[in-house]
C-alpha cells in the first residue's frame, strides 16, 4: 500500500484531470462540485498525512456533520440527535483509540436510542424514531473505521469520489436503462464506466483488493442508493443547502460510506 506521500501526487493529477474533464462538459453543476472537491481533497490529504489523530479529527468533524444533516433531512426529535451524535462520535473515538471497546459502544448507543424512543413524544411515533435512529448509528457510525484504515482509508476515498465522477458524467452521456427507480437520473452505463474508473484507481494506488474492489463497485453506489431511498423517504432533494451547488456533506460522502461497511464485512 502506497504511503499518503506517495497517494498525494497522484491525488492531485486526479483532481487536476477531472478538472478537465468538468470544464469540458461545460455544466455548471459539474464545475461546481470540482471546486467543492478542489477545496475537500487538500484538507481530507492533510488530515490522513497527520496519521491517525489527523484521522480521527476528520472523521469526527464529518460524522457530527452527517449526523446533524441526517437528523434534520429525517425530522428527528433534538434529543435523538445529540444521542445519535454522542452515539457516532463515541464509536469514532473508540475505533481509533480503544478499538477493543466499538461493539460496547454500539451497543450502548443502540440502548439509548431505544429508551429516548421509549420514554419521549408520543407514542405513535415511537417506532419510527426507534428505527430511524438505529439505521443512523449502523450508516453514519460507519465512518469510524477511517481511522484503523489509514492510508488504506484515502485511497478508497478516492476511487469511490472519481467513481462518482465519472458515473455521473458517462451516464448521462451515454444513457440506457436506469439502475433504480429510488434515482431515475441514475444509468447503469454511467454505474458500470464508474466502476472501471473506480477499480482503475485502486490499481494505480496500489490498493487493490477483492474486498476493496467489491466496496468501490458495490458499495459506493449502493451507499448513493441508500441515502436516496432516505431522501425519497423524507421528501428532500439534498441532505443540506450549505455546499452551494452540492447539497449537504452527506451527499458528497454517502458513497464512501457504502464502501467502507461493505469492506468491513468482506475483510
Amino acid at each position: 500500500m502506497t504511503s499518503v506521500a506517495g497517494l498525494a501526487p497522484w491525488l492531485g493529477g486526479a483532481l487536476l484531470l477531472s478538472g478537465v474533464v468538468a470544464g469540458a462538459a461545460r455544466r455548471r453543476e459539474i464545475m461546481v462540485r470540482w471546486c467543492a472537491w478542489a477545496v475537500g481533497v487538500p484538507v481530507v490529504t492533510a488530515a490522513f498525512w497527520w496519521g491517525r489523530p489527523g484521522i480521527a479529527v476528520l472523521a469526527l468533524v464529518v460524522a457530527v456533520v452527517v449526523v446533524l444533516e441526517f437528523g434534520a433531512m429525517t425530522r428527528l426529535p433534538r434529543i435523538d440527535r445529540a444521542v445519535l451524535a454522542a452515539a457516532v462520535t463515541g464509536l469514532v473515538v473508540a475505533a481509533a483509540w480503544m478499538p477493543e471497546q466499538v461493539w460496547r459502544v454500539g451497543a450502548v448507543g443502540a440502548l439509548v436510542l431505544a429508551a429516548v424512543a421509549m420514554t419521549a413524544g408520543r407514542a405513535e411515533d415511537g417506532l419510527g424514531r426507534l428505527a430511524t435512529g438505529l439505521l443512523g448509528l449502523v450508516w453514519l457510525g460507519v465512518l469510524a473505521v477511517l481511522a484503523p484504515l489509514g492510508t488504506l482509508g484515502l485511497a478508497l476515498f478516492a476511487a469511490v469520489s472519481i467513481a462518482d465522477v465519472v458515473a455521473y458524467v458517462a451516464g448521462r452521456r451515454l444513457g440506457g436503462p436506469r439502475l433504480s427507480r429510488l434515482s431515475p437520473a441514475k444509468r447503469w452505463s454511467g454505474t458500470l464506466c464508474g466502476a472501471a474508473a473506480g477499480l482503475a484507481v485502486l490499481a494505480l494506488l496500489s490498493a487493490w483488493s477483492w474486498p476493496a474492489a467489491v466496496a468501490v463497485a458495490v458499495g459506493g453506489p449502493a451507499g448513493d442508493l441508500l441515502e436516496s431511498l432516505v431522501k425519497r423517504g423524507a421528501k428532500v432533494k439534498d441532505s443540506g443547502q450549505w455546499l452551494a451547488g452540492a447539497g449537504g456533506l452527506l451527499d458528497r460522502v454517502d458513497s464512501l460510506m457504502g464502501a467502507l461497511a461493505v469492506f468491513v464485512v468482506l475483510r
